[in-house]
Parts: structure tokens; C-alpha cells; sequence
């Protein structure tokens, strides 16, 4: 049986900083976070505010300047499999179909070719693809490639999914959609979840907790449990105004 704090995300004292030629800029000031196991929290803030700095370094993509990233108890020394990320934009391999990018990471771990296809299959249905897997990525629209992204990280049923903007390019319905999709599966499956958007309503609608970052240097300032998912109720409205004057005070 897995643990109740397998996939418990700790950030201890992160920051980050880059240097320059007037010296190191901090990027994200001295950050704990704590996210427990089957959480769904959504990252809201103006650009530039390090909402992203912060997902890369869960990721294992960028290396803290100060602090320590434990996920389970165990440092984050790297990406791992078992976090799977979703960028703001595709990052499909051209010369594969559809289907063989969404196949593609089964098929390095191993997984048998008709178990692979299933699952493929499955997952392009969810993203409304399923009629486009022989199609090669340049084929698609923007929104489409996004979806096979998606497509392609779900298949591999991390435990941990980063997402960053996922569904910024995308038409306002296929945005519902996949909304709806993305809540689904985390009410199946209890994936533990980080979500930076910077539309406040999809944090609401969507996570279980929502951040609000600040900049210069880039910090949380804000961090609640959402109420609600009913855009109609009163609870909803006002988290939304309060989240909203935090963005709008980050920015000043």
C-alpha cells in the first residue's frame, strides 16, 4: 500500500538567482511549500512573478540556488517520470505520428505494444484526438499539439503532474473540455497536482488551493483553500475579488 505522504512535496528555504553583470538577481526569494498528496493547487500571479521558476524547480529542470526540494522524503535531484509536466508550449517530436509521441514513453519503460496502444488510444480520446493519430505534429493546430502534449504526459500516469499554462493556446470550449477532463481524473486518481495559470477563475474552478505570487523578488503572498467550484456561489465570487486584489497589489 503507498504511503499517505509518498508524494508529499517540501520545499525548504528555495530560492533562486541568476547572475548578471550588476551582479545576481534573485528570481524567487527564500520559498517553503508544502503540497500535500493528492492536492490540486493552482499558481496565480503577474508575469515575471517566479510562477514558473517554481514549477521548473519541482521539476527538476533547474537547480536552487539556496534550499532543498523533497518529494516523498526523497531530494529532487533531477526530472523523474514520476513528475510529469506539461509546458506552455508542445514540444512534440515532428517525425513521429500523433499516436507514437503519446506512445512514446510506454515504449521506452518497456511497455507491451498492444497495453501501449490501448492506452494511447484512450488517452487521445480524452483529449478529443482520437481521429487524428496518424497525423504528424505539424499537421495540427496549436490547440491540437497541446492536447497530444497533454496526451502524451497522462499516458504515463505520473504521480506528480506540473502544469504550466496547459491550456493557454487553446479555443475557449476545448479549454472547458479538457477542465472538466483534468478534474475528473484527479477526482479518480488523486494525482497530486501544481497548476500555474493566470486566469484566477480556472484556479478556482480547478484547484483545491490556490497561490498568489508576488514579484521582485518572486514570493507567495497569498494562500488559501478555494471554497468552491460553482462559479454562482458567493463563497466563489469573493475569493475570486480577494485573489484578484492581491494580483493587482503584486503588480504595484
Amino acid at each position: 500500500m503507498t504511503a499517505p505522504d509518498e508524494h508529499r512535496v517540501v520545499l525548504t528555504g528555495v530560492s533562486k538567482s541568476y547572475r548578471g553583470d550588476d551582479g545576481p538577481t534573485q528570481v524567487l526569494a527564500p520559498t517553503d511549500l508544502t503540497i500535500e498528496s493528492g492536492e490540486f493547487v493552482c499558481v496565480v500571479g503577474p508575469s515575471g512573478c517566479g510562477k514558473s521558476t517554481l514549477l521548473n524547480i519541482l521539476a527538476g529542470f533547474l537547480e536552487p540556488t539556496e534550499g532543498t526540494v523533497r518529494v516523498g522524503g526523497r531530494s529532487v535531484t533531477g526530472p523523474s517520470p514520476d513528475r510529469g509536466v506539461v509546458f506552455q508550449q508542445p514540444n512534440l517530436y515532428p517525425w513521429l505520428s500523433v499516436r507514437q509521441n503519446v506512445e512514446f514513453g510506454p515504449k521506452v519503460r518497456g511497455v507491451p505494444r498492444d497495453e501501449r496502444r490501448t492506452e494511447a488510444e484512450r488517452m487521445l480520446t480524452l483529449v478529443g484526438l482520437d481521429h487524428l493519430g496518424n497525423r504528424r505534429p505539424y499537421e495540427l493546430s496549436g490547440g491540437q499539439q497541446q492536447r497530444a502534449q497533454i496526451a502524451r504526459v497522462l499516458v504515463n500516469d505520473p504521480q506528480i503532474i506540473l502544469m504550466d499554462e496547459p491550456f493557454g493556446a487553446l479555443d475557449a470550449l476545448t479549454r472547458e473540455n479538457l477542465q472538466d477532463e483534468l478534474r475528473t481524473l484527479w477526482r479518480d486518481r488523486r494525482k497530486t497536482v501544481l497548476f500555474v495559470t493566470h486566469s484566477i477563475d480556472e484556479a478556482l474552478l480547478l484547484g483545491t488551493r490556490v497561490l498568489v505570487m508576488g514579484t521582485r523578488p518572486g514570493r507567495i503572498i497569498y494562500d488559501n483553500p478555494t471554497p468552491t467550484q460553482s462559479r454562482t456561489h458567493p463563497a466563489f465570487t469573493h475569493m475570486r475579488n480577494e485573489v484578484s486584489a492581491h494580483i493587482y497589489a503584486a503588480h504595484g
